[in-house]
Parts: structure tokens; C-alpha cells; sequence
């Protein structure tokens, strides 16, 4: 009861802070019992005096804007709605304050009404059974202010959750008002667009206009969200009876068939029933629950691509976009067909179809493909070679055993069909078995089946080769992506700890990298290719005593191949080397170190880092160490907020590389440091990565960091202060704050030395800088008075330098779309 308790209170004191939401609710509920509406909505005579309708509007009663939202349609729905009112509302105002909550509620309830009506007006303009429909209907609908406040509050929330809830919203929304198509469903789009709008509005603040924003991996899951809701979108009219919007013509593709089998035989005995026959077959095609699970087939598959594209995968990419064409290709014929003719390839015949019907499922699937061909950029993970070699290989394996089942099975139940199958019909029957039944109507069947058995064998002998396939074009998305190879890994990481590495080379661990081993596999370069490029990350893990040995061999082996190398990120002894072989040698970062025997933050040059560790213990904020799978959820979704509004907020291509990101959080070795008060908000967050030397664990290295932009403010030194503390006590014996690019300790001063490349990269880091940040995070890194370790890029021929630039430039943003580097220019120019 001691546990309980406080929740209550917390929950009593949510209520008592949205005094708008429970007015609504309670005068919800007091209007349906004093007119009788709860149980089946408002009788007649009052629909047409408070419901939304274009009749009722036309009348002169404008009020029905917002009268439509005090009342609902049964019980069921006024139970549904005060779930909504206490799960959405009641926060949503917590968040916005109840004035501004009044404001989005009747703003957004009244505009999504009159926005809905003028739809209806707009659709009846020219012939089509939607907008017949729709002047028709009379709604009573309170979830439009709901949805709507929802969306006006997303403008005051982290750009995490702003994003996802609008994304999710407005996907659902346009999907239910485009195939189920009713007036509440154009009432809630209209009011949740109008909640978009309304929220800068009443906070104040600017909008959002990022087209796809966040991460790679978030702008993924946006463009699959798309995908798997125009997917899902068919079988939510196929399902939905009432459907009435412009793509729920595809819902005929479901409905009842007059005839059985062996009532269509007799049918089609009848010379002057010869028209009935067809259409007996057309329909008998679309019956029953085989054709049923064969016609949603492709919508499967498509859903499997959907989930390849989340993960960035290239077939994925290709699959979906292969599939929207050949859907676009059966549309198109679908329209053309309807032209000419009284029947649809693809709907079937329609009670009240028309043109329009076919038209607009044709730019649904355009719509999409655009979105798809414009983010292609984003999917460019690709399998080992062989995978889909598999695919394809196991994919014929099955559909040639399905066809040596298909004609021994049917050729043994040659009586259960309407005529005498024979081997060769049924081998040339078998192609249409692996055809959804849908796009079989313009075709005569060489036989259809007359018993159970006949029947389950020509329904489902072509869905077991496509749920293989499906089943098999999955499991490739789930392969570790080219370049990772579980036994390489295992080798690099066994490096890494004995001998060990330098304190960046735990980055060659990271997605993206291949590697090359010496022959005695006392070496390991990781690297990756572009423009004619073998670009490394950092020095060669291995014997230091044998480095130079391994730099020629690895230098041999680029030249076998037709590749220039180029060690990126070096420290001064391989610099050296380099010089040694008449290479060219750039600084191209600085790195910082703490040394940690001697560390202690005494004196004035230390006292912001000792501000931060005394506001932090008074404020009851805590550093804490995990790891991402080690971390509770909470810990885990706060982590990924966090950066994704950072990186949102930025409004430009997230760098890699040698800057991790959250997918390299996820290494078990990757340790964690976050800043955690008394309720557990995160206020920030660290990554280090380890650095090993024959086998013992000698360093941390700083990679991740993330602030909360509402939280401590000097969060990052109170971290940073609290690993080095933490590391000193576990005997460690240095912290690497990790490099930082085109930013050098000697800019300021110049040097002696200084060429004219070292020149053009110190004017790109001042450019950047006001982007990136580069500079300002090495002078933030000063404070904790670290020793200076300069990083190079060498490489053997000069006249390499443009490529070696663009395999840089694509190695930090590999997936910059034009409209990505059109904003960094922008930025740059305006700075």
C-alpha cells in the first residue's frame, strides 16, 4: 500500500492539472444521459441540430462545428473516447497548460469540421460514390479536438517525440482517409493538419520544416513507416465493409463469389449464360480463404521489404521499388482496361466504380515511389556475396517441387476437377498458380477444381513458394551486412586486447570497415574504399616493433588491387614512417589526453570543473556507469532521445566515421557514462571506448556525447571530471577525450612548418566551425588542461589528393542527399 500511494497522489495531481480535459469528458457524458444519446448516439431530429454533416451545415447551423465533438456515436465509442480523453488529453494538457489546451481544442475541432465539410463539397464536384457518400453522412466525433491538441502540443516536445507521434499520426490519418474515407476520418486528418499549424503558434516557437530530419537510422524508419502503411492500407479496405474512400475500391478484391465450383459448371452448360459463365469465373478466382491469403501475398512481401528498408538494406530498396512498378504497370492496365471496357484487371467489377476508382490507388503507388527513389541514398547496406544467390536458389528449389506436386497431385485427382486436367494442362496451368488470383481475370482457366483436396491444391500450391520466398528474402535482411565478418572480428578484437592498439583504434570495431591482416597475422588494417581510395581508420593494430613492415604490406596490397592507400587519422609514429617513404604527411585532427596518475582538479585553472562536480552533488545528480544492453529501458529510450534531438536540432547530415554514433553504442565493450538525478531524467550522456595493452585495460577514450538541451548545463564537464576520477581510482593511466578534426592546438599561432595544405585545411575548419563545432569543442577540452597528441593523414601520391578528398568527404557523410548538402552550403554562406 506504501508503493501505491504515492502513485495515486501523482496521478491525483495529473487530474487536478487538466481542469479542460475532465470538463469536456464530464460534459460528454452529461449530454449523452440528458438526451438519451449514450446508448446509440442522438436520435434523428437532434443529429441534424448538433452532428457534422454537410446537410446540417448547410442549414445555417454553423455550431455543428464543434457540437459534432461533444458527443459520440454509442456506448462503445463514448467508452473509447474517455480512455483517449485520460491517456492523451489529460497529459497533452499537463504539458501545454489548460489555456492553451482550450485554445487547441476548440481551434482545431472547429477548422477540422469545416475543413472535412469543404473536402465533401470539393469531391462532389465530379462523379465518384465517395463524395455521394459523404453528403450523406452525419458524425458525431469528439476524437478531432483530441487528435488535435495532440499535435499542437508536439510543437512544445523534444524533437524525438515530436517527430515520431506526427509521423505515426498523419501515416494512420491519410491511410484510414484514403481507404476507409468517412467524414470523421477527413475530420480528424483536417484537425490533426491543423494542430501542426497552431502549435508554433501558441509557443511561439519556429516550425520544424526538415523534410525526413534525425538519423540515418530514423529517416529509415520514417520511409518504411510510408511503405508498410500504403501496404497495409488495402487490407484496412478489404476488411472494412463500410469503406467508402477513394482506394476502397480495392476491397472488391475480397467479396463473395454467387456461385460454388460445381454450381458454375452448370452455369456455363448454358450457351446464353456465356457472360454469367465469365464473370462466375472472374469472381470464383477471388473467393474463399486461399485466394484470399494469395492476393494479400505481395502486400507480405512488401512488408518484408519494409523491414529490410528500416535496416538500411540495398535489396530491400530494390525489392520495394521493383514491386511498386509492377504494381503501377497492373494500375495503369488496371485504367486502361476500364476505359475500354466494363470490367477492371485489378478491382473486378464495381457497383458504383468509375475511372477515378482506378486512378488513384495509380498515384498512391506513384506518390510512394517518388519517396522511395528521392531517400535512396539511405539504403545502401548490402549482404555478403552469395546471399541472394541463396535466395533465388532455394526460392526455384521450392517452385520446382511445388510443380512436381502440382501435376503428380493433380494429375492423381484428375476426377476432382471440372475436366480432365492432364500433365500438360497442369504444367501449363502452374504459372498462373504462382499469380495472385487478381490479375488472372482477363484469362480463361484451362480447369478449376470441383472438390476439397482439388482445391487446396490449386489455392495453395502457389502460396507456399511465395511465403518461401518471403520467409527467405527476411532472413537476408537479418545476415550481418557486407564487410562484417564474424571471424574477422573475432581476430580484430583479439588485437585490440594483446598486443593492443593505440587509444582511437577501438574504431576500427565500427560498421563500415573491412580489414586486411598480414600474413602472419600479427596485423590488422581496417580500412574502406572509395573513389579509387583505401582510406584507414587510424594506425595498424599490431606489434609496434613491425608497424613499418606492415605499412609496406598493406601499401602493396592497396597497389594489387588498383588502390591508392591512405592511413587517415595517424599518430606520430606512423607519420614518421610515412616521411621515411617520401609520402606526403598532413595534420588533420588533434587529440587530447589526460594523463591520470598525476590528475587532480586543484587550483584555478581546474575551477569549472570543480563548479560542475559541487552544482552536481547539490542538485542530487549522479554519474553512473552501464552499458547499452546492461541499461534499463528507461535509460535506453532517454539515450536515444537525447540524440536524436541533438542531431535533429542541427538540421544536417549526421558525420561518421571516425564520430560514433548510437549503433556504435551498442558494442558490449562500450561503456557508458550518464548523468542521472534523483528521478531518473537523464541529463546527459558519455561513451568510452577501451584501450588495451598486452591484454590489460590501460585507457578509456571519449567518443558519444549527448546533452539534454533542458537539462544541467555543464553536464559534459561534470562527466568528463567523472570518468577521469573513476579511471584514476581503477588504476587506469590515461583518458583520451578523442580527437577532434580539422581543429589543431597550433592554428591559432601557425607554424613553422605550415604548407599550403595545412593552409587549406585550417580555412576549411574555420568554415565549418560555425557548423560542426569542431574548434569550440577542442577549446572546451582545454579546460580540463589535457596534453596535445596532433593526428595525420598520409598518403604516397599528391596527385591522389581530389579523390582522396571525396573518399574523406563520403567516409564522414556517406549518406548526404542533395538537398542535405544544399542546407550545409546554406549554413556556410550565411555564416
Amino acid at each position: 500500500m506504501t508503493h501505491v500511494r504515492p502513485v495515486v497522489a501523482r496521478y491525483t495531481s495529473i487530474l487536478r492539472s487538466a481542469p479542460v480535459s475532465l470538463t469536456l469528458l464530464a460534459g460528454l457524458w452529461i449530454l449523452g444521459a440528458v438526451t438519451g444519446s449514450i446508448l446509440r448516439g442522438p436520435s434523428r431530429g437532434l443529429a441534424h441540430d448538433v452532428s457534422l454533416g454537410v446537410s446540417s451545415f448547410s442549414d445555417g447551423h454553423v455550431w455543428v462545428l464543434w457540437t459534432s465533438g461533444l458527443f459520440a456515436s454509442r456506448l462503445a465509442d463514448y467508452l473509447l473516447v474517455t480512455a483517449a480523453v485520460l491517456a492523451v488529453a489529460v497529459p497533452v494538457e499537463n504539458l501545454c497548460g489548460s489555456r492553451r489546451f482550450a485554445i487547441g481544442a476548440a481551434v482545431t475541432q472547429g477548422v477540422g469540421a469545416a475543413a472535412a465539410l469543404a473536402v465533401a463539397q470539393l469531391v462532389s464536384t465530379f462523379p465518384n460514390s465517395w463524395g455521394i457518400a459523404l453528403h450523406g453522412h452525419l458524425i458525431e466525433d469528439p476524437l478531432p479536438w483530441i487528435i488535435g491538441t495532440l499535435l499542437t502540443a508536439t510543437a512544445a516536445m523534444s524533437t524525438l517525440w515530436r517527430r515520431r507521434i506526427r509521423m505515426v499520426v498523419l501515416v494512420f490519418l491519410i491511410t484510414t482517409t484514403l481507404f476507409a474515407g468517412h467524414l470523421q476520418d477527413l475530420t480528424r486528418l483536417g484537425a490533426a493538419v491543423a494542430g501542426l499549424v497552431l502549435g508554433p503558434l501558441l509557443f511561439r516557437g519556429r516550425p520544424h520544416v526538415a523534410t525526413l530530419g534525425g538519423t540515418i537510422r530514423e529517416q529509415r524508419t520514417l520511409v518504411a513507416l510510408v511503405v508498410a502503411a500504403s501496404v497495409l492500407g488495402p487490407a484496412l479496405a478489404a476488411f472494412s465493409p463500410h469503406a467508402i474512400g477513394p482506394l476502397s475500391a480495392l476491397r472488391e478484391l475480397f467479396g463473395q463469389v454467387p456461385y460454388t465450383a460445381r454450381e458454375l459448371v452448370d452455369v456455363c452448360d448454358d450457351p446464353a449464360l456465356a457472360d454469367e459463365c465469365r464473370k462466375g469465373h472472374q469472381a470464383l478466382r477471388l473467393s474463399g480463404f486461399g485466394p484470399l491469403v494469395a492476393n494479400l501475398l505481395p502486400a507480405a512481401v512488401l512488408l518484408v521489404g519494409a523491414e529490410g528498408l528500416r535496416r538500411g538494406r540495398r535489396a530491400a530498396w530494390l525489392l520495394t521499388v521493383w514491386g511498386h512498378l509492377a504494381l503501377i504497370a497492373a494500375a495503369t492496365a488496371s485504367a486502361v482496361v476500364r476505359a475500354t471496357e466494363t470490367r477492371s484487371l485489378v478491382y473486378g467489377y464495381h457497383r458504383h466504380g468509375s475511372l477515378y476508382q482506378e486512378l488513384a490507388p495509380l498515384s498512391v503507388l506513384l506518390a510512394v515511389l517518388v519517396v522511395l527513389l528521392a531517400t535512396h541514398r539511405l539504403f545502401q547496406v548490402r549482404a555478403p556475396r552469395g546471399t541472394y544467390r541463396r535466395v533465388w536458389l532455394g526460392t526455384a528449389a521450392v517452385t520446382a517441387a511445388a510443380l512436381v506436386v502440382y501435376v503428380a497431385a493433380g494429375s492423381l485427382l484428375a476426377g476432382s476437377f471440372d475436366r480432365d486436367p492432364g500433365p500438360v494442362t497442369l504444367l501449363r496451368d502452374f504459372p498462373r498458380r504462382l499469380v495472385p488470383p487478381v490479375y488472372l481475370q482477363l484469362f480463361d482457366p484451362p480447369i478449376l477444381p470441383a472438390t476439397i483436396p482439388a482445391t487446396v491444391l490449386f489455392e495453395w500450391v502457389g502460396i507456399v513458394v511465395w511465403v518461401v520466398f518471403a520467409v527467405l528474402m527476411f532472413r537476408s535482411f537479418t545476415i550481418p551486412a557486407l564487410g562484417h565478418s564474424a571471424t574477422d572480428e573475432q581476430r580484430v578484437r583479439a588485437l585490440l586486447r594483446s598486443p593492443g592498439g593505440e587509444s582511437l583504434s577501438w574504431m576500427i570495431t565500427w560498421p563500415g570497415n573491412s580489414y586486411w591482416f598480414s600474413d602472419d597475422g600479427a596485423h590488422t588494417v581496417a580500412y574502406r574504399v572509395h573513389s579509387g581510395i583505401a582510406l584507414t581508420t587510424g594506425d595498424p593494430v599490431g606489434d609496434p616493433s613491425t608497424r613499418a613492415d606492415a605499412v609496406d604490406a598493406f601499401a602493396s596490397y592497396c597497389l594489387r588491387n588498383g588502390w591508392t592507400p591512405c592511413f587517415y587519422s595517424v599518430g606520430e609514429d606512423l607519420a614518421v614512417v610515412a616521411r621515411n617513404h617520401g609520402w606526403s604527411c598532413v595534420q588533420v585532427a588533434e587529440e587530447t589526453l589526460l594523463d591520470l596518475p598525476e590528475l587532480a582538479f586543484k587550483g584555478k585553472k581546474f575551477q569549472d570543473v570543480r563548479t560542475s562536480l559541487n552544482r552536481a552533488t547539490k542538485q542530487g545528480i549522479e554519474a553512473r556507469w552501464t552499458t547499452f544492453s546492461e541499461a534499463p529501458l528507461s535509460v535506453v529510450s532517454q539515450i536515444v532521445e537525447i540524440s536524436e534531438e541533438w542531431v535533429s536540432d542541427k538540421g544536417l547530415p549526421e558525420m561518421g566515421f571516425t564520430l560514433g554514433g548510437l549503433e556504435e553504442l551498442k558494442d558490449p565493450e562500450i561503456r557508458l557514462l550518464v548523468a542521472l538525478d534523483t528521478d531518473g531524467h537523464m541529463h546527459g550522456v558519455t561513451s568510452w571506448m577501451p584501450v588495451f595493452r598486452d591484454g590489460r585495460l590501460v585507457g578509456l577514450t571519449l567518443d558519444f556525447m549527448r546533452r539534454h538541451s533542458d537539462g544541467f548545463p555543464p553536464v559534459m564537464e561534470f562527466l568528463i571530471a567523472s570518468a577521469a576520477l573513476s579511471a584514476r581510482e581503477d588504476g587506469l593511466e590515461f583518458l583520451s577525450l578523442s580527437g577532434a578534426p580539422l581543429a589543431s592546438a597550433a592554428d591559432e599561432s601557425g607554424g613553422d612548418e605550415r604548407g599550403a595544405l595545412d593552409d587549406l585545411l585550417n580555412l576549411l575548419g574555420q568554415v565549418l566551425e560555425p557548423v560542426y563545432g569542431f574548434r569550440s569543442l577542442l577549446s572546451f577540452k582545454a579546460k580540463f588542461q589535457p596534453r596535445h597528441r596532433p593526428m595525420y593523414m598520409v598518403f604516397p601520391d599528391s596527385t591522389a589528393l581530389p579523390r582522396i578528398g571525396l573518399a574523406v568527404g563520403h567516409a564522414y557523410l556517406p549518406n548526404m542527399s542533395f538537398e542535405q548538402g544544399r542546407q550545409l552550403m546554406s549554413r556556410i554562406l550565411q555564416r
